[in-house]
Formats: C-alpha cells, sequence, structure tokens
C-alpha cells in the first residue's frame, strides 16, 4: 500500500505514519519541514495555506491519502480535488464536535450536525472540522472515510492533557481529583484510532464513524489510577465534589484536563454511540497501557512535553490547587 500522510510529524499523524510503517506500507509524508517525520517515510514539502503550496503534490499515485486538517475547511477542498484523479481513497480524521449541541447521550453517525461549508475559511473548530468533511466527500464521494474522533490520548500527545496528569500525580502528595471516581469516560488511544484509520480504509470502508472507545472504557477514578500506577507514585487523591469545584470557578477540561461535570456537556464528550466502528473492528487497550507507554514517552523528553501553540495550556497551577484543598 502506499499512503500519502498530509502531516505525519506529531500526535496523530505520527501515529498513523508509524503504524503504516509497521505494516511495511510505503508512505509519503507532505508537511511543512517543522518537525521531522519518522525515519522510513519519503517527505514532500509544501504550506497548504500558502499559495502554491500543494505544488510538490501536482504528481505521484497513491492508495490513499490521510489527512488530520482541523483549520480552514478550504485546505482539505484544494487537497482533495487535487488528488482526487490519483489517489484511491481519502481518510479524513474529524470529530464528534461536529454533531449539533447540546447531543443526547447515545448519539450515533446520523445525529444532527453542525452548518459547515468546504469552501469556508477558518471560523470554529466544529465548523471547520465539518467543512472538511463535505470537502472530502465532494472530491471523493463513497471513497471519502470520515472519522469523528473524540477525546485523543496517548504518545505524542501535544495538547497537555494526560502528560498533565501523569506529571502532577508523579509529584506525589494529595491532589485535586474532580467530581466522582466512577464517572465514566469514552476517550481514544491515539494508536487505536491509528490502526483503525489504515485497517478501515483498506477494507474500503466509506462514510462517517464515531471512533471512540465505548462508553465507560474507563472512569475518572480509572484514569488516575492507571496514572499512578504508570508514575509509581503514591500520591492521595483528593475526590471534590463538581459543585464546590464550580463555586470555587475551576474551569472543567482546561484547568483540570479530561474532566467535565456530569450534564449536557458530559453527554456530549462521553456519550456517543460507537456500534457502527466495533463491528467493524475498532479495538480499544485498556487504560492502564495508555497511561504507561505515555509516561515511558514522557521521560524521554524528560518530563516535559510538545505543545500546541494554538491550545490553551492545561492544568491548575499548584498554588491554586493548595488552596481548594486548604493545604
Amino acid at each position: 500500500m502506499k499512503l500519502l500522510m498530509l502531516g505525519g510529524t506529531e500526535f496523530v499523524g505520527r501515529a498513523i505514519t508509524e503504524d503504516a510503517l509497521s505494516r511495511g506500507w510505503d508512505v509519503t509524508v507532505f508537511h511543512r519541514g517543522h518537525h521531522a517525520p519518522p525515519p522510513g517515510t519519503s517527505a514532500l514539502h509544501g504550506d497548504r495555506t500558502a499559495p502554491g503550496g500543494l505544488e510538490a503534490l501536482a504528481e505521484g499515485e497513491w492508495d490513499l491519502v490521510v489527512d488530520t486538517w482541523g483549520g480552514a475547511p478550504t485546505a482539505v477542498r484544494d487537497s482533495a480535488r487535487l488528488l482526487a484523479g490519483r489517489v484511491g481513497r481519502y481518510v479524513y480524521i474529524s470529530s464528534r464536535s461536529v454533531y449539533s449541541y447540546p447531543a443526547p447521550a447515545g448519539l450515533a453517525e446520523d445525529g444532527p450536525l453542525v452548518e459547515g461549508s468546504p469552501d469556508a475559511e477558518a471560523t470554529a473548530y466544529a465548523e471547520d472540522k465539518r467543512g472538511g468533511e463535505l470537502a472530502a466527500l465532494d472530491a471523493f464521494g463513497d471513497r471519502a472515510l470520515l472519522l469523528r474522533a473524540g477525546l485523543i490520548l496517548g504518545p505524542y500527545e501535544n495538547v497537555g492533557r494526560l502528560p498533565w496528569w501523569l506529571n502532577r500525580i508523579a509529584r506525589g502528595g494529595p491532589f485535586l481529583a474532580p467530581g466522582r471516581p466512577d464517572l465514566p469516560l469514552q476517550y481514544i488511544d491515539v494508536r487505536d484510532l491509528a490502526r483503525f484509520s489504515l485497517d478501515a480504509a483498506e477494507a474500503g470502508l466509506g462514510g462517517a464513524y464515531n471512533t471512540i472507545s465505548p462508553v465507560g472504557h474507563t472512569t475518572m477514578g480509572g484514569l488516575l489510577a492507571a496514572c499512578a500506577a504508570a508514575t509509581g507514585s503514591d500520591a492521595e487523591p483528593r475526590w471534590t465534589d463538581a459543585a464546590v469545584l464550580e463555586k470555587a470557578g475551576v474551569e472543567p477540561w482546561v484547568e483540570l484536563p479530561v474532566w467535565v461535570p456530569e450534564g449536557e456537556m458530559h453527554d456530549f464528550m462521553f456519550g456517543g454511540d460507537v456500534t457502527k466502528a466495533l463491528t467493524a473492528g475498532l479495538v480499544c487497550r485498556p487504560v492502564e497501557e495508555t497511561a504507561a507507554d505515555t509516561w515511558t514517552w514522557l521521560q524521554t523528553l524528560g518530563g516535559v512535553a510538545p505543545h500546541r501553540a494554538d491550545r490553551p495550556m492545561k492544568g491548575i497551577s499548584a498554588e491554586r490547587e493548595a488552596e481548594l484543598l486548604g493545604l
């Protein structure tokens, strides 16, 4: 198989590239040159946001292309149109954010969607991802595979969610644990997303798939316990009621990564129906493996994970946490 990876040097793109290489595939990585792609790939350089930025893709044929783009849909539109006659299938890594909010728990792929346009410049994340979906569909039709991922964790994470929890728990002592320990979570390990992306494309699948673990694959307590086991820490979770955190002005998802309190947002983030993907072969590894492998990767970086400049820093400050714990 010949894969053209648009991106391929960070987080999701890198995991997909490495999975393809492990299969013995011929992988070409198209990127801006800011980060080195995995060894064993061929590299083409260009900036999708610049005039003439796709010139390096003017020639060549591939069995499939994988695109993780999350900005202006016009970048997906232009890439897909350029490649439609020379690529077998187009895999677009989308997001469950494309569903209209609020979305009830149990929502499947046929749920209501936000408005989007393939011809739009960057607006908001959900609308941009929907525009990207439409761009892929316009150019590739039923040869387009739309993978609507949810929360993505694992090695190479450059958003700062799981790395923050690992580093905080490794530091030891009592720590602020939000809500209740049995609160169900739904996420996907980036390597499971990568494997399903390529398996599904190779099988000729098309259309939309919610690509995330089953509901309750782990819990908030399970995730934090996995972090403690991975780091060898005896840190003590101090479970704090969501109402107390709200009154104190603690920002869910940002100050306490991964966590959102029960209600509309929790249903939207952690309640998607994944029957279709599971039937198609999606397999999700245990949270303990995700935490342990992410910690091992972090140690190769001295504990400091890379961070995307377009995303806010995650995690509550040590001073504010101590104040809330009464320390």
